[in-house]
């Protein structure tokens, strides 16, 4: 009984590694020293989610077998602030208050971002990865993310699905 209750599954087992990708490209100090990230936990979290969606609208784009990755990703990466949430000493009773904000912030900047991503407008993007990433109402501060992440959205788009769940091709950080 122990073992099925601690034993992973194969959608976790399938979303990990692909969680893995998007933070690991989140982490990269060109967000932070080129394109003037702060290096706070809230900016993180903006390029954390910017990335996971980023390899959900791939992943979706391949149908139902994408689908299926494209869950197991987001869910781990539930659970993932889940954790961080709980390491950062956020107690049982307040986690879910906590993760009810972060659910909410979360679907807020993928329903922002994944228009302007799927229909290019560079524009829109800018705006919206202004206000949340760099917390400036001037689409300027957005210009070079919105850049980067389109450019993503691209070169991800023309992998092909089993290249882009092992190495995704995401632009170069510029600044």
């Amino acid at each position: 009984m122990l073992q099925n209750l601690f034993r992973t599954r194969p959608r976790e087992r399938l979303g990990e590694p692909l969680y893995e990708l998007a933070v690991r490209q989140a982490r990269d100090p060109g967000f932070y020293t080129r394109m003037g990230v702060a290096d706070r936990i809230d900016a993180r979290f903006e390029l954390y989610t910017l990335h996971v969606l980023l390899l959900v609208m791939r992943l979706r784009d391949e149908g139902e077998a994408g689908s299926e990755a494209a869950q197991a990703l987001f869910d781990v990466y539930v659970s993932a602030l889940d954790h961080a949430l709980r390491e950062l000493g956020v107690g049982d009773i307040s986690v879910g208050k906590k993760m009810r904000k972060l659910g909410e912030a979360m679907y807020g900047r993928m329903t922002a971002y994944e228009p302007p991503l799927r229909s290019g407008d560079a524009a829109g993007l800018a705006a919206s990865l202004a206000r949340n990433v760099f917390e400036s109402e001037e689409p300027a501060a957005g210009e070079a993310l919105a850049a980067y992440a389109l450019a993503s959205r691209a070169r991800l788009a023309a992998q092909d699905f089993k290249a882009a769940t092992a190495r995704p091709d995401w632009a170069e950080i510029k600044g």
